[in-house]
């Protein structure tokens, strides 16, 4: 697929069917409305009085929270790395 070519995707989401554009393959866009309907899923849980708002933005808010995990690991790996080659 062409960088600049667009896929439509159609995914559900907490109940919610989204068509997704983007250029994506579109297991990529299914695997990931997967793993965030799985996150709001695992959220409502716990807190089953919260609105589907206020559940996808502290879905979000957890998530981003992930990725700021995994990035500072992920750099500190490669500082890590570095620092061995260096010797």
């Amino acid at each position: 697929m062409a960088q600049d070519e667009k896929t439509r995707t159609t995914v559900e989401i907490h109940n919610k069917t989204y068509t997704i554009i983007g250029n994506e393959p579109k297991n990529h866009v299914q695997l990931v409305a997967s793993l965030v309907d799985q996150k709001m899923k695992e959220i409502q849980e716990s807190n089953r009085q919260l609105d589907t708002v206020r559940l996808a933005v502290l879905t979000a808010v957890n998530t981003m929270n992930d990725y700021l995990k995994l990035k500072a690991d992920y750099a500190s790996l490669i500082g890590s790395i570095k620092k061995k080659e260096d010797k």
